[in-house]
């Protein structure tokens, strides 16, 4: 074996090892390119080291949004916003800076059922991840069922502290079911811990007026409140639903409905 060889197997070898894989993958097909054009050894290094990035970034991102649970993947490119006039796109766009995740701030939803509430708050959502943030999302009565269980486990603590390491946590529809007494203590528990730590975005078809409902209880809706609001940005959607609209598209609207 000459010393090119020996060279050749060493390289590869060395990048395994440094577990450089995109450049070992990419070095013998774009080493030949590169010798045909005249690329020099400056261009070839930051041409592998790009990659190699590139790369990682791709597998880290993909790791983020495997724990991050996140229904569908919905960007914010792809809402309508000629649809529903009444949200101010300004607002999104500087949501869309992350500064509300740098100040720790929360951001709340409002609307009736399908104005695209759970849409924008995933597109935060796979924002922040992209930006480097962690991000968990899960529904209002998920997080009532896994909080109550680990209440009754004597498993609480633990399970608030992992929600509470989430730069960015998501829940979906609060109001659509009710908070028992244990599950409104829990929650409160929950927004305590991340109070002025790190943001939440929540989506809910109630208003702030009705969560004493929600929680069947002024007294503790209103310290949620409190502290959900002390730093917050909300969004007030009123509009008609995506939903609605396809079935009308479709031609699936009920007769007594004007299409």
């Amino acid at each position: 074996m000459n010393s090119n060889s020996l060279v050749y197997e060493r390289l590869h070898q060395n990048l395994l090892d440094l577990k450089l894989n995109g450049v070992e993958e990419i070095l013998d097909s774009y080493l030949e390119i590169a010798a045909k054009d005249g690329t020099s050894v400056m261009e070839i290094l930051d041409h592998l080291m790009h990659e190699e990035k590139m790369r990682r970034e791709t597998h880290l991102f993909e790791t983020r949004m495997k724990w991050s649970r996140l229904p569908v993947r919905k960007d914010l490119s792809e809402f309508d916003f000629e649809f529903q006039p009444s949200i101010d796109q300004s607002v999104i766009r500087e949501l869309t800076t992350l500064r509300f995740l740098h100040n720790a701030e929360n951001v709340v939803f409002l609307g009736p059922p399908g104005v695209g509430k759970t849409h924008l708050a995933i597109g935060l959502g796979i924002a922040a991840i992209k930006a480097g943030f962690s991000a968990y999302f899960i529904s209002a009565s998920t997080l009532i069922e896994r909080m109550k269980k680990a209440y009754h486990h004597e498993n609480l603590d633990p399970y608030l502290k992992m929600l509470a390491r989430y730069r960015l946590l998501l829940i979906d529809e609060i109001g659509y079911h009710p908070f028992d007494e244990e599950a409104g203590y829990c929650f409160f528990q929950l927004v305590s811990r991340r109070y002025e730590r790190s943001s939440t975005i929540l989506t809910s078809n109630k208003s702030y007026g009705d969560w004493g409902e929600i929680f069947h209880d002024q007294v503790i809706a209103t310290a949620l409140l409190d502290r959900i609001l002390h730093h917050c940005i909300t969004v007030n959607i009123r509009g008609d639903s995506y939903r609605l609209k396809e079935r009308k598209r479709m031609g699936l609207a009920p007769p007594h409905e004007k299409v």
